[in-house]
């Protein structure tokens, strides 16, 4: 191999290294941080949810956060600390636990 043959193999060796590199810390970007940056605590919600996503606080995020997905397909986060989002997520878990046990 002839010098310009080697240089050109690792210039393109340390592009390809840089560019995965760089997708990789792009994804970790997206995945490690709080999707809920601003919280609702309104009841009038209460009627509009067709489902909930509750995400435990952790290295992504120190915050628990409660994504509830209106009738509407709207994403919205809820305030963990109000009385009726707790009401919410207690009576989930209780279904979720009375199925498995269900199906058991």
């Amino acid at each position: 191999m002839d010098s310009k043959a080697v240089v050109a193999f690792l210039a393109l060796l340390l592009v390809s290294a840089t560019l995965t590199k760089g997708a990789s810390l792009a994804r970790v970007g997206l995945e490690l941080r709080c999707q809920c940056i601003e919280t609702y605590s309104n009841p009038s919600l209460r009627g509009h949810i067709a489902s909930v996503n509750l995400i435990k606080s952790g290295p992504h995020c120190s915050n628990i956060q409660v994504i509830a997905t209106l009738k509407d397909a709207r994403r919205v986060c809820l305030d963990p600390t109000a009385p009726w989002v707790k009401k919410v997520i207690t009576n989930l878990l209780e279904k979720a636990k009375n199925n498995a046990e269900a199906q058991s």
